[in-house]
Parts: structure tokens; C-alpha cells; sequence
């Protein structure tokens, strides 16, 4: 029996040895026949960082003097610019640019209208749009009665590539008062629809009261509304409706398709003064849902920032930033839906401290989410900010894309864009104290 329990001593120890190798090689024999997982181990590759974005200078059509820029996205993928400019002899004309489709080169410039009696405003400004009919619309803003204040929608369509442009019906009555800051979207093949701010109950108010129409861009007095129309191709109004009775005077208004209907986005204003972000959509079956907030910030401000909403949409997916001083500070939120805008998961900060301006503009494409905003840089410069993120508004990419020689309103709105894989965006610059277009494209 000696050797029997002089061959167990022996054993053990080998015994202990080859259990323990074989707990060493589980992991590794687990891991055979499949693709290795995103956890973390010894072996795993290290995280490619996200290519830095190359930031590159985009040379625009637009003569120096130029400003108040609109940058939309044509159906067949080129981009189009739209611009003031003084006219040759006195007054405005409103002109329009496009890209060669898949480059950023230009086609000659052509002139939408012209005219002496516009109201022209830094934040207020003219919009363009392209339907897949390959029509083209463009509006600007047209003066209506003795004061500053009293203006209106001037609406033109060129069926022939912009060679000609025809006025469509009157988008609203001709009144005393405020009607602008104006969204477009297609509705349909050949259809516009827009959305703008509207203050003909002010004038109603005013008419009744006795107090001046258009003496209400901040607290008391009627609040403006929001209102939508679609314009069919050839120009006459088919539908219009109020969307909401109470919003912010003067912020500008934005608008995206989704998989269940147009959203248009704007700053609403309630009998306590409070200016946070709405939306409303309109439904398959032509009626709007009524108006909620994507937020309740509570921001009190008993006047109009004129620093409104923007939206994006891709299917189901909305996503809206904002600027707010709710905090006590310049702020800009956004907020990601994921039910083309029925709710808003509770939304992250962008940008936030005393140099942010806002006036953002958003962009989605190439599977992020893109938005530009305005940041004073010193006194006398501000920065133009672009930042990729995911579509869950996770891993920010920050870039300063350009340094402004531009104070106050004097840059305007930044416009942005995705296409051909990159973000394209316009702005105001200012040089020797005058506006000029100015470009960039980022990859």
C-alpha cells in the first residue's frame, strides 16, 4: 500500500498546478469562435480617437456689403444662399446662389426682387426654399403702414429655376403691425408650407384699445401668435391656421419633417412672462397637436430675447436646442425625442457661461447631430462654435471654426448645413465696418 499513498503526495501538487491553468485559460477558450466584445481585458485594442474635424474656408458669391444670409439644402443635394444686399440706386434686393450639384462651387448669382420700402432686420430675415417639383420660393419683408414696426410677408415662387419670379396670394391680411420671422418646409411634391409670427390680434387689441399695435415687443399688451399656411404651386393659399395664441414677439421660429409630420419650433410667452420653447406638429390627417413645451425651464423675462429655437429631425428622432437664462445665466440646452416630438427626454447643455450668445442653428446628418452657436471671444470679436454629437447627444466634438470681428447683433444668425459628408456654414462678417458674407466647411 506504500506506493499507493507515496503516488497521491505526488499527485497533488501536480493537481493544483493544472486546475489552475486551466482557470487561467477559461477566458481565453470562452472567447474562441466569436468577435471580441467592447469590455475592457489586457488584450483589448485601445479606442480609435475621433479624427480631429478639418476645418476649411468656403468662398461664397456674395459682394462685400452683403448680409442677412439664409443656407438651405435642395432636394437634389445642392446648397442654396440666399442674401441681402443694397441695391444698385437706393434700397434692397433680395439674391440667391447655388452650389454645382456635389461641389461647393458656385452658379452665377440671381436676383429674387428688389424694392425701396423693406424692412430689413439683423435677426428678421429673408428665407429660400427648393421643392422637389423644382420650384423655387423665397420670401422678404415688405413695410405695411407709417411706423417701423408695420411690416409684412412679401411670398414669391419661380417655376423656371429663378429666371422669373411671381408673387402667390397674400399669406396674411395687410394690417398695422409686426408678420414675419418665417419657417418654410414642403408639403408635399409641390406644396410650401410655412409658419411665422403674426400680430394681427394686437392690432385688434389696439383698435379696441386705442394703444399703438406695434408697441409690444416686450411685457403687456396682446401677445403676437403663431400661425401656418400652405401654399400650393400655383401660389394660392389652400389652408391656414392659428397654432398658438401667446408667443415671444420677436424669436425666430424653425421647422423639420419627421416620419409622422412637420414640427415647427418656437419661444412661447405666458400671462407670467415666462419664455420657454414650444412645439407643435401637424398630423397626417391635417390637424396640428396643440402646443407643448419641449422643456419647462421657467425662464421669467418680461421682454423678447430675439434668440429663438431650432429644430432637426431624422424619422422618429427630433432633437431642438434652445437658449435660456433660466439659471440666472446665458445657456443653451438641448433635447432629443425619439417620438417625432410627442416628449423630450430632459436635455443637456450645449454651451453655458456669460459669452454665450446663442442664435444656434442645428444640422443631422452622417449619423450626429451638428449645432453652431455665437460666443463672445473679447471685446470687440466673437467665435463661431460648431460641435458634433451623438444622436443620444453624448461625445461632444467642439471646434471654433472662425474668430468674428463683429460685436452685438452685427453677426446676425449663423447658418448651418450637412451634405456631401460635411457641415457647411454662412455668417456676417463685419470688415472696415461693413457687413460681408463669409463661409467655411468642416470635415
Amino acid at each position: 500500500m506504500q506506493p499507493i499513498v507515496q503516488s497521491r503526495r505526488i499527485a497533488r501538487p501536480r493537481l493544483r498546478r493544472a486546475l489552475a491553468l486551466a482557470l487561467c485559460l477559461l477566458p481565453l477558450l470562452a472567447a474562441c469562435g466569436r468577435e471580441p466584445g467592447p469590455g475592457p481585458g489586457p488584450r483589448a485594442p485601445a479606442a480609435t480617437p475621433a479624427p480631429a474635424p478639418v476645418v476649411a474656408p468656403w468662398a461664397l458669391p456674395a459682394a462685400p456689403g452683403a448680409a442677412q444670409p439664409d443656407l438651405v439644402r435642395a432636394p437634389d443635394g445642392r446648397l442654396l444662399l440666399s442674401w441681402l444686399e443694397p441695391g444698385e440706386t437706393a434700397g434692397h434686393r433680395l439674391q440667391l446662389a447655388a452650389t454645382v450639384p456635389g461641389s461647393g462651387r458656385w452658379e452665377p448669382a440671381i436676383t429674387v426682387a428688389q424694392g425701396s420700402d423693406w424692412f430689413v432686420n439683423w435677426a428678421d430675415t429673408p428665407r429660400i426654399h427648393a421643392l422637389d417639383d423644382g420650384s423655387l420660393w423665397a420670401h422678404w419683408l415688405e413695410s405695411t403702414g407709417p411706423s417701423r414696426m408695420d411690416y409684412g410677408i412679401a411670398l414669391a415662387r419661380s417655376g423656371d429655376a429663378g429666371r422669373t419670379w411671381e408673387r402667390t396670394a397674400p399669406v396674411h391680411p395687410r394690417s398695422r403691425g409686426d408678420h414675419g420671422f418665417v419657417t418654410f418646409w414642403a408639403q408635399g411634391r409641390d406644396r410650401l408650407g410655412l409658419a411665422w409670427l403674426d400680430s394681427r390680434q394686437k392690432a385688434t387689441a389696439a383698435a379696441a384699445g386705442g394703444h399703438e399695435a406695434h408697441a409690444g415687443h416686450h411685457a403687456g399688451g396682446a401677445p403676437m401668435m403663431l400661425r401656418a399656411a400652405v401654399h400650393a404651386a400655383d401660389g394660392h393659399q389652400q389652408a391656414e391656421w392659428p397654432l398658438d395664441g401667446s408667443t415671444c414677439d420677436c424669436c425666430t421660429t424653425g421647422s423639420a419633417r419627421t416620419a409622422q409630420g412637420v414640427v415647427v419650433v418656437y419661444r412661447g410667452r405666458d400671462a407670467g412672462e415666462i419664455r420657454d420653447t414650444r412645439i407643435v406638429r401637424l398630423q397626417e390627417d391635417g390637424t396640428w397637436t396643440a402646443p407643448r413645451e419641449v422643456h419647462r425651464d421657467g425662464w421669467h423675462f418680461a421682454g423678447c430675447p430675439v434668440n429663438g429655437p431650432a429644430v432637426a429631425a431624422d424619422g422618429r428622432q427630433v432633437w431642438v436646442a434652445w437658449y435660456t437664462e433660466a439659471d440666472g445665466q446665458p445657456e443653451l440646452r438641448a433635447a432629443r425625442s425619439n417620438d417625432a416630438g410627442a416628449s423630450f427626454a430632459a436635455p443637456v447643455t450645449l454651451a453655458r457661461g456669460p459669452r454665450v450668445l446663442g442664435r444656434v442653428a442645428l444640422a443631422a446628418g452622417g449619423g450626429q447631430l451638428l449645432a453652431a452657436w455665437l460666443e463672445e471671444s473679447g471685446r470687440e470679436t466673437q467665435q463661431l462654435q460648431l460641435a458634433r454629437y451623438r444622436p443620444d447627444l453624448s461625445a461632444p466634438v467642439r471646434t471654433a471654426v472662425a474668430t468674428l470681428q463683429a460685436r452685438g447683433r452685427a453677426s446676425g444668425m449663423p447658418r448651418l448645413q450637412w451634405a456631401d459628408g460635411a457641415a457647411w456654414l454662412a455668417w456676417t462678417e463685419v470688415e472696415d465696418g461693413a457687413p460681408v458674407l463669409r463661409g467655411t466647411v468642416v470635415r
